[in-house]
């Protein structure tokens, strides 16, 4: 094994969760105000009510493809009776429009930013340099998704997918990604650098949820005048409230 394959599939992806790890946890302990995406709905709504559902639904299936595909192994979905080309026709069907949607949404939110002139003036660098990194690894899944189905160079499912499992027993197998064709060694390169960046974005959003509103009173707007004959009662304890 030579020293680039040890530091690229050995070293940086532990390096990655490291950054990850400590980038959330210095956001939220100094930044807690800044985690949120910024929204910018009021200033434009026509566009993002396209892009935003194709960005997030698309976003949502991809996640959900790479989970199956990097988690569950070959062998299992030939228990199954699950051919391999079976397989990777559908991964290129359904992972195909998932990415081919997430491209659009992130393609028209990008247009949107720069041609509405609020929204481009609180575009952050950091959020530019996240929008190069989020196209790159899109692109990359794409095209590695086609030349799997097309050209049947190499099977990520018996390189990438047990280098990857391999990283949860910290036993990590170079020599099964180092087998992995160029295109996938390329999208796991730019997959890390996204996640690195992923902390000091807006897309640590994406991380928060707002449970507490499942919790909290419901909140009960009054008027101040009070009109002849409307009947007087105290109000109700609230939330906060001693």
């Amino acid at each position: 094994m030579t020293w680039a394959e040890t530091a690229f599939w050995v070293v940086a992806p532990y390096l990655t969760l490291a950054v990850f790890v400590g980038g959330l946890i210095w956001r939220h302990r100094y930044d807690r105000f800044g985690w949120t995406t910024r929204s910018s709905e009021l200033y434009e709504k026509r566009l993002l009510r396209i892009a935003s559902p194709l960005f997030h639904y698309g976003l949502l299936a991809v996640i959900a493809g790479h989970v199956i595909g990097l988690f569950i192994p070959e062998s299992w979905t030939d228990a199954v009776g699950i051919s391999d080309r079976l397989y990777h026709a559908i991964a290129l069907v359904t992972g195909g429009i998932a990415g081919l949607c997430t491209l659009i949404g992130v393609a028209l939110l990008i247009y949107r930013r720069r041609t509405t002139g609020p929204v481009f003036m609180a575009t952050t660098r950091n959020d530019k340099l996240m929008y190069v990194f989020l196209i790159a690894a899109i692109l990359a899944g794409l095209s590695t998704t086609l030349l799997s189905f097309f050209t049947h160079e190499t099977d990520y499912r018996l390189t990438v997918s047990p280098w990857f499992r391999s990283l949860f027993v910290l036993q990590p197998d170079a020599a099964a990604m180092s087998a992995a064709g160029l295109d996938f060694k390329v999208h796991v390169c730019v997959a890390m650098a996204l996640i690195c960046l992923f902390p000091f974005t807006r897309l640590v959003h994406a991380l928060s949820a707002p449970i507490g509103y499942l919790f909290r009173p419901p909140i009960v707007y009054r008027s101040r005048e009070k009109t002849a004959g409307q009947a007087t009662r105290e109000p109700r304890r609230g939330w906060g409230e001693p």
